[in-house]
């Protein structure tokens, strides 16, 4: 199944190019929107969005950083990471663009109103953001990366949050694994599961730090949120 690259307004005026891809059906379905790691959405997210769209469900990933320089970027390209910073402006400027995304979904007549946010390294925090605050229904985060800066958003959040790191991973150290599992530990709605001898970027099928089972018990969880948001009633009950 793939899908194509279509231009979404911005509320603040211009536009942004996201990769859509949804399932051929006429039944209401849930959405996700993918917030890409700092290389865009490059190869390895538009695999991960078709792979995702065949669970039955419509999948977005928009340009996050369509305000600097735009478009997906080598992984051995130092501008992806230039464009990346100052990372909480950044990451607080991309939520207009989350929103945006989630509004063009609703002009999407098989759209049933339902959608999580799935964040990459870069994108992860907006796993927490997108159901706190940016109007989404559940948040994945895989390999998230500067998270300890949002540990404090899970307060009051009351929608399902799962977030999946690899125990050597280098943007995510002990101390925020730690974290992560303690709040996780104190509340039914925060789920943290972390893999042993796995890498930054295990998401990645292009990146040497790619990890097929942890990619797999991944793509598993998420298509289980997703499910779960394919009906307005079983989405209350995740």
């Amino acid at each position: 199944m793939r899908g194509k690259v279509s231009k979404i307004c911005s509320k603040a005026g211009g536009a942004f190019d996201c990769y859509l891809v949804a399932p051929e059906t006429e039944k209401p379905v849930a959405a996700v929107v993918l917030a890409s790691a700092i290389h865009g959405v490059d190869t390895d997210m538009i695999a991960i969005a078709d792979e995702l769209a065949a669970c039955g469900v419509i999948v977005a990933a928009p340009d996050l950083f369509s305000r600097s320089i735009a478009g997906p970027l080598p992984r051995n390209d130092l501008r992806a990471a230039q464009r990346a910073q100052p990372r909480l402006e950044q990451i607080k400027a991309g939520e207009d663009d989350m929103i945006d995304t989630l509004r063009h979904l609703g002009t999407i007549p098989q759209f049933n109103g339902q959608a999580a946010v799935m964040g990459f390294c870069y994108g992860g925090p907006y796993a927490i953001l997108g159901p706190k605050r940016l109007g989404y229904a559940a948040g994945i985060c895989c390999h998230g990366s500067q998270m300890l800066e949002f540990l404090h958003e899970l307060a009051g959040l009351r929608k399902q949050v799962c977030l999946m790191w690899g125990d050597e991973d280098d943007r995510a150290p002990a101390e925020v694994l730690q974290a992560y599992r303690e709040a996780a530990a104190r509340r039914d709605d925060v789920e943290v599961h972390v893999f042993p001898e796995v890498r930054h970027g295990y998401m990645m099928r292009t990146s040497p730090s790619f990890d097929r089972p942890a990619y797999d018990f991944s793509m598993r969880r998420a298509c289980d949120i997703l499910r779960c948001l394919q009906s307005p009633s079983e989405a209350r009950n995740i």
